[in-house]
């Protein structure tokens, strides 16, 4: 049973009178610091978005696609912005609404700076779905890659589409990050994506032969035996 039914009509219009009146009185003053804090939080205003914290201001405040005032500024590299918020005690963790949190975002965006001061406040390294890992081998982020292996980054862990960080790397041609993956003896050379391809057949449908002959020469190195199928390249 709502909680008004059990009071008068009379009561319950005073209350929600009253309550109109107090939104009214201060949900401008409200929207304006909510919005003054996303806009602090992307643009790098740290010593105004420090003073709405203090005045009360939630530091985990989110907008409408769920990113809060951290995964913003780490998105936009903003690095004194994101200390700032770190001592607030914000959640580190938090994802918006298509899985991405501060650290990915980072990494995305190549703001190495930003990703390590994340890496260092405890900023998830594994997790369901997307990874951070899986977005430096997208973009081909060496530096990147080695700070979140050294972390312990899971090497074989698979994005919703079934693909690892070396099939990432090797569909975007980034030699130089396969090259590194290579070196890990635990890498799995024959994961198969949700297009049923593994990294070098990937490599191969998008023109990296390059990266194909060094995956199918390490498969060779550990006694496997590389796929016979042929990938129609347009």
């Amino acid at each position: 049973m709502p909680i008004l039914d059990r009071y008068s009509p009379a009561i319950v219009r005073s209350f929600l009178a009253m309550s109109a009146f107090v939104l009214l009185g201060t949900a401008p003053a409200f929207a304006g610091s909510y919005e003054d804090a996303l806009s602090s939080a992307r643009l790098g205003d740290t010593s105004q978005l420090v003073d709405l914290l203090n005045k009360g201001v939630d530091p985990d405040t989110v907008d409408a696609q769920g990113n809060t005032l951290l995964i913003l500024a780490a998105r936009e590299g903003q690095l004194s912005t994101v200390e700032a918020l770190l001592k607030h005690r914000v959640k580190v963790g938090a994802r918006n609404f298509v899985g991405d949190s501060a650290l990915m975002l980072a990494v995305l965006a190549g703001h190495d700076k930003v990703a390590e001061v994340l890496m260092k406040a405890g900023a998830p390294i594994n997790q369901e779905g997307w990874t951070p890992l899986h977005y430096a081998a997208f973009e081909g982020r060496l530096e990147l890659l080695e700070k979140l292996l050294a972390a312990g980054a899971d090497v074989n862990a698979v994005a919703p589409n079934k693909s690892s960080a070396l099939m990432l790397a090797a569909r975007n041609g980034h030699v130089g990050v396969v090259r590194r993956l290579l070196k890990l003896p635990q890498v799995d050379l024959d994961l198969v994506n949700d297009g049923g391809l593994t990294a070098d057949n990937w490599a191969l449908q998008n023109s990296n032969s390059d990266i194909a002959d060094l995956i199918r020469a390490e498969r060779r190195r550990r006694g496997g035996k590389n796929p016979s199928i042929t990938i129609e390249i347009d």
